[in-house]
C-alpha cells in the first residue's frame, strides 16, 4: 500500500510474517526463475535463490500438482518470536490470525486480476524451509495462476 502502511492488522505491530515467491521457469515475464523475498518497506522483491524450485516445492507439498503447475507460488512464513516476545503463548494465535488476513488479501488481489489461487496447508515444514533457505516457520503455500475457463 502507498505510504508504507500495511493492508493487514498485526497484533502490537509486531509483523511476524515474511512473504516469498517461488517463480517457475517462464512463470512471470521479465522475471527469472527463482525464490524472491518481498520487502514491504520498499514494496520490492529481491532474488535470494536462482533456479526453478517449483518441482521441489510440489514434492514438499505432498505432490499436490497445482503447486508444481503454478507459475508462481507465494509462501508465507512466520517468525513467531516477534509476537510471542510481547504476548507469550497467546502470540501464536495472533500470528495465525494475521496469516489468515494476509492470505485473504492475496485471494482478493488474485480475483481482482482474474487469477486463480488456493491456500495449501499440507506440506513438510522442514522441506519448505530448506527450499527457501530460511529458519522461519512456513504457514501457507499459495499457488497462483490463470484460472481455467
Amino acid at each position: 500500500r502507498a505510504g508504507g502502511f500495511k493492508t493487514a492488522p498485526s497484533a502490537g505491530a509486531t509483523y511476524p510474517l515474511e512473504i516469498y515467491m517461488v517463480v517457475k521457469e517462464d512463470g512471470v515475464e521479465e522475471l527469472e526463475p527463482g525464490i524472491y523475498h518481498y520487502l514491504p518497506k520498499t514494496h520490492e522483491i529481491e532474488l535470494i535463490k536462482k533456479g526453478d524450485y517449483s518441482r521441489e516445492l510440489m514434492e514438499a507439498a505432498l505432490g499436490q500438482e497445482w503447486v508444481g503447475a503454478a507459475p508462481v507460488n507465494m509462501v508465507i512464513t512466520a517468525s513467531y518470536e516477534r509476537t510471542t516476545r510481547r504476548y507469550g503463548d497467546r502470540g501464536i494465535r495472533y500470528v495465525h490470525m494475521e496469516v489468515g488476513h494476509v492470505g485473504e488479501n492475496i485471494y482478493l488481489q488474485c480475483m481482482s486480476l482474474g487469477l486463480g489461487c488456493v491456500v495449501i496447508g499440507a506440506f513438510y515444514d522442514d522441506q519448505v524451509k530448506e527450499i527457501l533457505g530460511v529458519a522461519e516457520a512456513p504457514l501457507y503455500i499459495i499457488p497462483i495462476g490463470f484460472r481455467k475457463s
